[in-house]
């Protein structure tokens, strides 16, 4: 196969013209605008994810097991939002409490409001902390409640996680 057909190949599976006009298709079908809620959560949660994975890329490689689980859980969040009903990894009450368990382990009493930052790899872990927050808030104009309980402990454990990839640097965090 020659260069060019490759390329004519994979740009016909990579683009389709379909949103140049401000709309995209549901995973189930039909089409709704970009700005619908669902769509925006879908790009929240999306967003998140794609944080996740560069903070995944910073840690050594028996951190980053947890993490993939948690993208996983955000792929069936958004495929719930497209409408598809991805029970598989979508988080469940048993979820949350494995969340709050871990951040009962990383957290302590700071004292006061932090300022992201510290490491690297802990202001990537703030990242996800807001980014998480944008995605809850954009899940409850979107309609899907069930996601709540573990998005809100999500980004409690990314703020236990920043403060917990701190304190093993030696890094001191800054409080207001």
């Amino acid at each position: 196969m020659s260069s060019t057909t490759s390329k004519q190949k994979l740009s016909s599976t990579l683009y389709t013209h379909t949103g140049d006009r401000g709309t995209t298709s549901l995973a189930v079908g039909g089409k709704v605008a970009k700005t619908d809620p669902r769509i925006v959560a879908v790009g929240d949660v999306d967003e998140l994810s794609s944080h996740i994975g560069l903070l995944a890329a910073q840690l050594p490689l028996e951190e980053r097991p947890q993490l993939r689980q948690f993208q996983r859980r955000l792929f069936a969040i958004g495929a719930r939002l497209s409408g598809i009903d991805q029970a598989t990894y979508f988080p469940d009450g048993a979820e949350v409490e494995a969340l709050e368990r871990d951040i009962d382990a990383f957290a302590v009493d700071l004292g006061g409001f932090v300022l992201p930052g510290g490491t690297v790899s802990a202001a990537q872990a703030h990242v996800c902390r807001a980014v998480c927050r944008r995605a809850e808030r954009s899940v409850v104009s979107a309609g899907c409640t069930e996601a709540l309980p573990w998005l809100n402990r999500l980004s409690d454990w990314f703020f236990a996680y920043a403060h917990r990839l701190n304190r093993e640097a030696g890094e001191l965090e800054e409080l207001l």
